[in-house]
């Protein structure tokens, strides 16, 4: 089993340059097997994820030809199933996109409940009562999601919470539907914004992503059209709050910097220097961070994804910061390995409160989930000494070439797989 050993204390200096986001490309690449010609989607991060969706393409019999490391082509034309009778697929969350794919399609779909980390309660109600309103009979059965409909046809659809996934899984099967879709209370998430954009170049007819209530008029078929995936603003949040956290100076390059405004903000509140360009954002640390408060909101407000980054630079911070979670509620796994590291950090109900220490000091630590396996490698890059981390295949389900990057500012990281590389380390590092 791999891990990360870290010597921390380092400061990151430097540039680095983030990759296309991981949950844009889940729904663009998903998209782009509704159209029966071959269709190239350039700057898609090289994760487990995407790599697994790729995979469940093909036993569905979709062509799928890497070009590069970052850019694939696919064609839907060959697809010869809409059963994904794939065990592997239910690792991640995004499979459920499959569903609004084949229903839109083909009008009937089969795709096993997703898993992906588990960071609390979601349900995903909210696309099976769109998927509903738009006709079809769906159900569940022996974990598989079973979708079929004779025509579908435009509906009016209110959510009833905000969700990226259920306003994107029901954008994907309207776009092929009968008349007009109306979905109400949508997500304003640049995700849903992108796969809009890469749909409506392929000759859908959608409006209003990126407010609360997008406009659909379906269209018979989709056509081929070359798209590059968005910059992924949760990985460049991730650099710029490591940078904080370890006093660093990084120019996080390739981002759109309006899609960070949430972020910059906070880290404005807590003493750093935030320069922003056209297409980079600099985050620089000179003096010890300031508390904050921080309540994580759909876009665009704070990130639920960038909570537990902002708590470990937090755990450094002078004074009493806190940190509620109102997206999901069990964001707070990290909260026990930050304790042996030294943090001062508990959780009463949906809320971390933090009282900022002078240090965190390394230990041996396990990565419960994703971005908290992120906000984890952070906190050893910050801490005196040599930090082990356990589990990181949670971390390269959404993060390219993680250490690679981080040892370019600087930090002291290595990918190991035996306590033999890890004493070897430490005896290299000093």
């Amino acid at each position: 089993m791999e891990q990360y050993v870290i010597k921390g204390g380092h400061p990151l200096i430097g540039e680095i340059e983030v990759e296309g986001a991981k949950n844009a490309a889940l729904s663009i690449l998903t998209a782009a097997i509704m159209i029966n010609e071959s269709i190239m989607i350039n700057n898609i991060p090289d994760v487990s994820d995407i790599n697994v969706l790729l995979e469940a393409f093909i036993i569905i019999g979709a062509t799928v030809k890497r070009i590069d490391r970052h850019t694939v082509q696919i064609n839907g034309g060959t697809i010869d199933s809409v059963s994904v009778n794939c065990e592997f697929v239910k690792r991640i969350r995004a499979s459920y996109y499959l569903v609004g794919a084949l229903l839109g399609k083909y009008r009937k779909a089969e795709v096993p409940l997703p898993g992906g980390c588990n960071i609390g309660s979601r349900p995903i109600d909210q696309h099976l009562k769109g998927f509903r309103a738009l006709g079809a009979d769906v159900s569940v059965h022996h974990g598989v999601i079973v979708a079929s409909a004779d025509n579908l046809r435009g509906a009016h659809i209110f959510l009833d919470i905000v969700s990226v996934g259920a306003t994107i899984n029901i954008i994907l099967a309207a776009s092929l539907a009968k008349g007009n879709t109306v979905i109400e209370n949508a997500a304003r998430e640049p995700y849903v914004v992108d796969v809009a954009n890469f749909l409506n170049g392929m000759g859908a007819d959608i409006k209003g992503a990126g407010t609360d209530i997008i406009r659909i008029k379906g269209v018979e078929h989709l056509h081929s059209k070359s798209y590059s995936i968005m910059p992924d603003l949760i990985e460049a949040g991730t650099y710029m709050f490591a940078a904080a956290a370890t006093r660093g100076n990084v120019l996080i390059k390739n981002v759109i910097p309006k899609h960070l405004e949430a972020m910059m903000t906070k880290l404005k509140e807590i003493g750093c220097i935030v320069e922003e360009f056209d297409e980079a954002v600099r985050v620089c640390a000179k003096w010890k961070l300031k508390k904050t408060y921080v309540k994580t909101l759909p876009y665009p407000g704070f990130p639920t994804d960038m909570h537990p980054q902002i708590a470990v630079a937090l755990t450094l911070a002078s004074g009493i910061s806190i940190v509620t979670e109102s997206i999901f509620e069990n964001r707070f796994k990290y909260v026990d390995e930050l304790i042996r590291m030294g943090a001062h950090i508990k959780v009463e109900r949906n809320t971390v409160i933090i009282e900022g220490t002078s240090k965190l000091t390394g230990a041996r630590i396990s990565v419960p989930d994703l971005r908290a396996g992120a906000a984890l490698v952070i906190a050893g890059l910050a801490a005196e000494g040599i930090t082990v981390v356990d589990d990181i295949i949670y971390i390269q389900r959404g993060y390219e070439n993680f250490e690679q990057k981080l040892r370019s500012l600087g930090a002291k990281i290595e990918k190991v797989s035996s306590e033999t590389e890890i004493q070897k380390f430490m005896f290299r590092a000093g």
